[in-house]
């Protein structure tokens, strides 16, 4: 079994896409996807509990700030010429989630890595930017700007006082 060699940084990248995809994406390219390869669970999919961690300011001293569930999976994915292994963590209990988002970390691993990087992970990455992008204008809409409130209540309130 030759697995292809992948930068940990892609990885990562790869990784984050299919874990903050929804299982209804994933499930639509997974059931448009011509010549699917014959997949084997090796492990899972099966839930779990994972510490979460956070920083003091973002940046400072780690501390614990609890437990989170998280689901994994792996799987190996077969064609006639080829087999990778594919392994997906995904927050929360969705098992069909972290299954679906091995099967194309497998395939990231194979010979049709190119075809999952273009038809997968980069329609992906739009969507999630583009949900991204609007979220953001969402919340910037909401933003006050209590510096303008200070200045146009800043006026001389010595005659109110007498």
């Amino acid at each position: 079994m030759q697995q292809l060699q992948r930068e940990p940084q892609e990885r990562r990248r790869t990784a984050r896409v299919l874990a903050q995809a929804s299982a209804a994406e994933l499930a639509d390219l997974w059931r448009e996807w011509p010549d699917r390869p014959e997949v084997e669970y090796v492990r899972g999919p099966e839930s779990g509990l994972v510490m979460v961690q956070a920083r003091t300011g973002g940046t400072g001293d780690r501390f614990h700030l609890g437990e989170a569930t998280a689901t994994r999976a792996t799987v190996a994915v077969r064609s006639a010429d080829d087999e990778a292994i594919g392994t997906a963590y995904v927050l929360g209990s969705h098992p069909e989630h972290a299954a679906l988002a091995a099967i194309f970390d497998g395939l990231l691993g194979s010979v049709q890595a190119n075809r999952v990087r273009e038809e997968v992970i980069a329609v992906l990455e739009q969507r999630q930017n583009a949900r991204d992008a609007e979220r953001r204008a969402d919340a910037r809409s909401t933003v006050v700007d209590f510096f303008t409130v200070a200045r146009e209540n800043d006026s001389n309130d010595e005659e109110d006082d007498e």
